[in-house]
């Protein structure tokens, strides 16, 4: 299937259309979310068995690319809610694929993750969420911090760790007791995602919602961990939309085709190279470095299309400056210390392409 038929052009002007409300209002974006749901785009990571259309990994890269392309607030929302599906499918508990996938697939359901804090947030002092094991489950104590679609979600996959060290993840209910979502951040940008804390105190929750562990890196198993290819795919995508804009600019100013040149033609090894990755497997390191070129793309992109649009561009709702805000955004998105330090080299002199 081609990128257009997966993601039809209809789909994607709706998107682009309510992009500038969706990123700096903190209303949910309900009427862009509907619109995915109605083109079958929650059922695309999905098995057929539970109500999907389990698109493969290159049509799913394509179609996010797409989507990020219009709206990156929903798409973002997308791949968190793509995240929590993933480790619910992968996590090898066919009851729990039977009893949530099929109303996540047609979007009756909402689900999200909030696994950061065994990740890449809050690395550097205790647990940010603990869990004690009891004879019925686990109970958790802590905070979430970073979880998008909070206050939209039934389920949120969650990750905690044991007094031992060993670390589970596991599928918390919103509506349980202890569990409490704080009201969405004041974000730079992608307000609509509503991204909140989550805490837990003394939140029961019962041993038939264990997905993973307890094990020492519960985060290694299955293939739905975050900050992945999606998150430079959605780079990729982004950027993608502002080499578009700069490309409309140099067709009337042939100063500015150079840097349209070069920005496309990063743009399409990158996304060749993503493509690779996801059909080869490839190293983790690969995928690291994937994503600090991709990183610096969505920056140069984002803040050449600024440039060239002169002050018009710096006043809502001119999609120029709304994209410079949001490609900040992928700097501290599931952004571990290695592709930092990297994004880091790239900004400051070094090459986006080896």
């Amino acid at each position: 299937m081609s990128p257009d038929e997966l993601v039809p052009t209809e789909l994607t002007e709706k998107l682009r259309d309510r992009a500038d409300a969706a990123d700096f209002e903190s209303d949910w974006p309900a009427e862009s979310w509907n619109q995915l749901v109605a083109a079958g785009v929650t059922g695309w990571c999905i098995p057929t068995a539970h109500g999907g259309s389990e698109r493969s990994s290159l049509e799913l890269l394509a179609g996010y690319e797409q989507l990020a392309g219009a709206c990156l607030t929903t798409t973002f929302i997308l791949s968190q809610r793509d995240a929590a599906v993933r480790r619910i499918r992968d996590s090898g508990r066919a009851d729990l694929a039977r009893e949530l996938l099929r109303p996540l697939a047609c979007g009756g359901r909402f689900a999200t993750v909030g696994l950061s804090q065994l990740s890449t947030s809050r690395q550097h002092g205790a647990p940010a969420l603990t869990a004690r094991e009891t004879s019925s489950g686990f109970v958790l104590d802590g905070v979430m911090p970073w979880v998008t679609g909070a206050d939209q979600a039934e389920h949120i996959v969650g990750g905690a760790v044991l007094p031992d060290g060993r670390q589970i993840m596991i599928v918390v209910m919103t509506d349980q007791p202890g569990v409490q979502i704080e009201p969405p951040l004041s974000l730079a940008a992608l307000s609509g995602s509503r991204t909140s804390e989550v805490v837990c105190r003394n939140a029961e929750m019962p041993r038939h919602w264990l997905l993973a562990g307890p094990a020492p890196q519960v985060m290694s198993t299955g293939r739905g961990g975050t900050g992945g290819l999606e998150t430079s795919c959605l780079a990729i995508g982004h950027a993608g939309a502002a080499i578009a804009d700069l490309q409309q600019e140099a067709a009337n100013r042939p100063n500015m085709e150079p840097v349209a040149e070069r920005l496309t033609a990063t743009h399409e090894s990158l996304r060749t190279q993503l493509h690779q990755l996801a059909t080869g497997g490839g190293a983790a390191d690969a995928a690291l470095a994937l994503r600090a070129r991709a990183n610096a793309l969505v920056i140069r992109a984002t803040q050449a299309a600024l440039t060239a649009s002169k002050g018009g561009g710096f006043v809502r709702p001119h999609p120029a400056q709304r994209r410079a805000r949001q490609a900040l955004f992928f700097l501290v998105w599931s952004c571990p210390r290695s592709a930092a330090e990297a994004t880091l080299r790239h900004l400051a002199d070094g090459p986006i392409c080896s």
